[in-house]
This record gives C-alpha cells, structure tokens and sequence, in this order.
C-alpha cells in the first residue's frame, strides 16, 4: 500500500499540481455536533431519495418537502398519524414513492432515541473517525434505508468527518491492494478503515479530505 504522500502526489499530478488539488478537498463542518436533529433528519431523507433518482428532480422539490413534512421536525414526523401519511402520499410537492416517504417517520423515530445517549449531533457527528464503519454499521441496522452508500452520503452531506466508497475511491483501494473488489463483507470494509486510520496518522489529515484524494488519483 502506497504511502498517503505517494497517492497525494499522484492526484497532485493529475490535477494541475498541490495548490491545484487542495483547492478540490473539502474538510469536515468542525461544528457538526451541533446539527440540529431535523438537519439531520432531512440530509438523510435527501439522501434516500436521491438513490435512484435524479439529484436535479429531488434538488427542485426540496422546498416541497420541507413544507410537507414540517421542517423534518422529529417529532411531527415520528407521530405523523396515517391520515396525515396518506395525503403526503398523494401530494405533487414530494416525490410520491410510498417506501421512501415511509422511512421519514422511520429515521425520525431512530433520531429521538439517540437523545438517549447524547442526542443526534453527539452520536453521528461525534462518533470516532477511526470506527467510521462502526457508525456506517449502526445506520444500516437502526436507520430505515442508511445502508451502504446512501448513509456514506449523508454523513457527508451533514458534514461529518467520512469516506465515500465512490467508484474511484474503490478503485484506489483495490489498486493499493487494501480489497480486491467493491467492499461490501465487514471483513473488506475492515480492511477499509485500517487502511484510511493508517493514512489518518501519516498525514493527520481527516477522513473526508483522504477520501477526495484517492478520489482524485484516478
């Protein structure tokens, strides 16, 4: 496994040199634990939908959503009643797929049982970089559709410290020999974070800028 200098100068190379590629990386939100719980609510739901769909049609819509579903307020949405769910499901401001609509009381259900240990903002903003796929793990088992890259996302979107299993990112990987395919085993996505703390301590460099360099180095 290449050095993160090496796989940096590389990116370097290929995007008109350092100054060139650090002005491409992006850095975690260093108040992301501060996140109030319908921010999270909504980078999660905006990230369920757009799997699958078009980023610009969910992008259009956003306000609709909002609306519809009162600011993402947890609560409104955890106690929303069934006739309330089923005029969203006819209401031309959201995107009207019934399963995805249904993961909105879903995961705000999930955000208020975090309160329980810190709330939201401490448990996913500040759960340790160095078990990232730990927190990635607890999404899929306790959030309603957070699994794979559709929870990488929004903990990116939300601006926490995170990697992105990109196509790009992948191919990296497999070609520093970390994996030998799309990690999907809790054994690969072991191998993943061991791979991403060892470049934390070479460069104290954060999970997210990493992921965009080895991104950016193919």
């Amino acid at each position: 496994m290449r050095s993160f200098d090496e796989i940096h100068a590389i990116s370097a190379d290929r995007h008109g040199g350092p100054e060139a590629l650090e002005a491409k990386l992006s850095k975690p939100d260093p108040d992301v634990t501060e996140l109030p719980e319908d921010r999270w609510l909504s980078v999660m739901t905006k990230c369920i939908f757009q799997a699958g769909f078009n980023w610009k049609v969910i992008e259009a819509k956003w306000d609709g959503f909002e609306e519809v579903f009162h600011g993402f307020d947890p609560g409104a949405c955890a106690f929303m009643s069934e006739d309330e769910f089923d005029r969203i499901l006819s209401d031309t401001r959201v995107v009207r797929n019934g399963a995805k609509l249904a993961t909105v009381r879903a995961n705000a259900a999930f955000l208020m049982e975090l309160r329980d240990q810190g709330g939201a903002g401490q448990v996913l903003g500040g759960w340790p970089s160095a078990d990232y796929t730990g927190l990635l793990e607890m999404l899929k088992k306790r959030g309603s559709r957070l699994g794979g890259n559709t929870g990488q996302y929004a903990m990116r979107f939300a601006g926490r410290d995170s990697f992105i299993l990109s196509q790009d990112v992948t191919a990296r990987l497999i070609a520093e020999g970390v994996i030998d395919k799309p990690a999907a085993s809790k054994t690969a996505l072991k191998a993943v974070q061991a791979a991403f703390n060892e470049w934390m301590q070479q460069s104290g460099r954060s999970l997210t800028e990493i992921s965009r360099v080895l991104a950016l180095s193919c």
